[in-house]
């Protein structure tokens, strides 16, 4: 075991951040099922561990990220916290004893988790083994209605993108939308943009326009590469908007289509587009513009 792996990564973290009892009950506890893997012992472990480490984020700096994603190529732990470091940390000791259960105990423990419980859980999806037999499981964590638990599958992970079919992946991108999560942090989300989900978004606007409905600017990001047609009457809509983040978005997507007449309607833009050609406007700095004004 090398000193990059995810387990090592994870104890060191919380080592480093956590009270030494704290640590000698979970190191205990993660013998305890690496030699005898019982179900029982480790939902009490996970159950315990907020209790037992508390529930305050995790502290990454830049080389910590980085060495995340040298452990395993796109896990990003960003936003976790100890109790779900440490409850990924128990799953993980009880699958290293009993390989073969890891999977049916992963479905069993999702069906009966509290929210908490169940955020650390998919959270942990990029770091399991047999993660093909986890995708059943893992789509259903998309079809929660609590936000939490959507985003513990969604967001940061590279689970999705490499696991899910087309269909799943773009219910999961439509669901982002419907529940008013962030497309930003979902990765893969340019290399797997496609013409099905572009007219699916589009129809999607539609319906919240007819509704009297705002539209999140971040929708345009899967509509652009696409874009052609009528699509091209909906982003002109959105660059006439009296709202900057939409023509900021319709901006980026214009200049992603490279269809007949995008060139005009970027000249609607020229702000937008000389930004663009700088650098200063990417989807990213406009999601975080919206992430800002939200939480203000």
């Amino acid at each position: 075991m090398s000193d990059a792996e995810p387990v090592l990564l994870l104890q060191a973290w919380l080592k480093r951040q956590a009270a030494a009892d704290a640590m000698n009950w979970l190191q205990g506890r993660l013998e305890d099922l690496r030699a005898s893997p019982s179900l029982r012992d480790l939902q009490i472990a996970m159950g315990l561990a907020p209790r037992k480490l508390g529930k305050d984020d995790l502290q990454l700096s830049e080389s910590d990220l980085a060495d995340a994603s040298a452990a395993r190529r796109g896990w990003d732990p960003r936003g976790w916290t100890v109790d779900e470091a440490a409850r990924v940390l128990a799953l993980l000791a009880f699958g290293t004893a009993a390989p073969q259960d890891l999977a049916r105990t992963f479905v069993q423990l999702c069906r009966t988790a509290d929210v908490g419980e169940a955020v650390a859980l998919y959270r942990g999806l990029p770091l399991y083994p047999d993660q093909e037999q986890l995708e059943g499981q893992a789509a259903e964590g998309l079809r929660s209605n609590m936000r939490a638990v959507f985003e513990a599958v969604a967001h940061r992970s590279p689970y999705p993108r490499e696991r899910f079919g087309r269909d799943r992946w773009n219910q999961m991108i439509l669901k982002a939308l419907f529940v008013g999560s962030a497309l930003a942090p979902i990765q893969g989300l340019d290399e797997r943009a496609n013409a099905e989900l572009a007219a699916i978004l589009r129809d999607y606007a539609h319906e919240r326009w007819a509704a009297g409905r705002p539209v999140s600017p971040e929708l345009w990001r899967c509509v652009g590469p696409f874009a052609e047609g009528d699509m091209l009457a909906d982003l002109e809509r959105v660059a006439r908007s009296s709202d900057p983040r939409e023509r900021a978005a319709a901006a980026l997507a214009l200049s992603a289509s490279g269809a007949p007449g995008t060139k005009e309607l970027l000249a609607l833009l020229p702000d937008e587009a000389a930004a663009i050609r700088s650098g200063s406007l990417t989807w990213d700095t406009l999601e975080s513009s919206i992430g800002q004004e939200e939480t203000a």
